[in-house]
């Protein structure tokens, strides 16, 4: 099995940034592809960033492009989202997910590991 933990979620001003992680246990190689999605209130959990294990190939929603990075520390089994320019549309629960395929996805359906999701907040 594999678990994810994400952290750092919070409120902030409009502008402003944060850095979310999600630490990895358990069966970390079942893990490579890792995502970031969201879910506002009323809305279907969607697709924010994803990053492959080794070459660490990157894609993002077209919401956050530019604004947005995804990282990740094998060393540390750390997933990392830093999130600059922050709006308030941007405000969800953000959730960790993994795969075990060493692709990008950007379905809900492909993803066989979630957190448990960390609240961000962005008052305008």
């Amino acid at each position: 099995q594999v678990q994810l933990v994400e952290s750092g979620g919070g409120l902030v001003q409009a502008g402003g940034s944060l850095r979310l992680s999600c630490a990895v246990s358990g069966r970390t190689f079942s893990s490579r592809t890792m995502g970031w999605f969201r879910q506002a209130p009323g809305k279907e959990r969607e697709f924010v960033a994803a990053i492959t294990w080794g070459i660490s190939t990157t894609y993002y929603a077209d919401s956050v492009k530019g604004r947005f990075t995804i990282s990740r520390d094998s060393a540390k089994n750390t997933v990392y989202l830093q999130m600059n320019s922050l709006k308030p549309e941007d405000t969800a629960i953000y959730y960790c997910a993994g795969r075990a395929t060493n692709t990008i996805a950007v379905g809900v359906p492909n993803y066989d590991y979630w957190g448990q999701g960390t609240q961000v907040t962005v008052s305008s």
